[in-house]
Order: C-alpha cells, then structure tokens, then sequence
C-alpha cells in the first residue's frame, strides 16, 4: 500500500515537473521570438538611418550650405537610442526629407535621390509588418503572463510585461521625454 502512495506521489511530481517545464520552454519560445523581432526592426531602422544619411550629401548641392540638411540625423549621431525613440526621430527626419522633396523640383528629379526615397518606402513597408509581427508576439507573450499557472512560472523566473512597439505603454514620463526629442 505505502509503495503505491509513493509510485503515485513520484508520478505526479514528475507531472508537475513536466508542466513546469513546458510552461517554461514557451516562455522562451516568446522570448526568442521577441528578440528575432527585436532584431529585425533593428535592422530596418539602422537601413532607414544610413539612407537618410546618405541623402544628406545629395541634398546639400541644392541648398545653401549654411542650412542644416536634415538636423534630426546630424542630432542622432552622439545619442544612444532605443528602437523606440529611433523609430520615431526616423520618422521626423523622413518628413523633413520629404519637404526637401517637395520643395525642389530638380532634386526630386536626381537619380540618386529616387533611389533613396523609394529605399525608404520600401523600409516603410518593412517596419509597418516588422511592428505588427512584433506587438503581436508581445500580446501573445503578455496574455502568458497573466495566465494561470503560467503567470507562477514567470513570478518566479522574474518574467515581466512588455511594452508594445507603438508606445501605448510608455508611462507618461518617458512619453514626454520622446516628445521633447
């Protein structure tokens, strides 16, 4: 009889141990997911910034030297930024690249100029599917945390919410710091 208490005891530990470790395996699953995301709109963004740069050269000719071209990219040069805050002075210095493009009939005619404006229409494209893919592994990955027995795994193991690439859970402090950017 005793022997049968501990077979059972044994098993169901063993069982337990098991549904830890899947719920655990998943977690990282998500996480490695995340990270690949992570590193993709890297990646696309790192593109956007070279080929604003590059536009830099081909639109000082037309302008007069003592204009600053594009002050958001001069202004990144020195700055550690996240994939957040990159995304979005990205997007501030493309207006501005786009105003230089409506200004300056020739320009907007320069070969080279084409080559980098349909460049960054196509990152466009990249980064819209690259945000999408990424918020929703990080919806998926946050429902996780909240899920029973799942959310005693990741107490345990110090798995905390994650903030969606779009900024709606950016705490107010850091939303006015990217503001004042």
């Amino acid at each position: 009889m005793i022997y049968y208490v501990i077979l059972i005891t044994v098993i169901l530990v063993c069982f337990i141990l098991i549904g830890l470790a899947s719920i655990y395996n998943l977690y990282q699953l998500y996480i490695i997911r995340i990270n690949e995301a992570e590193n993709f709109i890297d990646t696309t963004l790192r593109k956007r910034y070279d080929l604003l740069k590059k536009s830099i050269t081909i639109i000082k000719p037309y302008y007069d030297d003592k204009k600053k071209i594009l002050e958001t990219i001069e202004n990144m040069k020195s700055k550690k930024l996240s994939n957040f805050e990159l995304d979005r002075q990205l997007y501030e210095a493309i207006n501005e690249f786009s105003k230089y493009k409506e200004e300056n009939e020739e320009l907007s005619n320069n070969e080279a100029f084409i080559k980098i404006d349909l460049g960054l229409f196509e990152s466009e494209a990249e980064i819209v599917a690259a945000r999408k893919y990424y918020n929703d592994i990080i919806t998926e990955y946050n429902k996780l945390i909240t899920k029973f027995p799942h959310n005693i795994i990741g107490k345990i193991f110090n798995y905390k919410k994650k903030t969606y690439f779009d900024g709606k859970n950016l705490d107010s402090d850091k939303k006015e710091a990217i503001k004042g950017i």
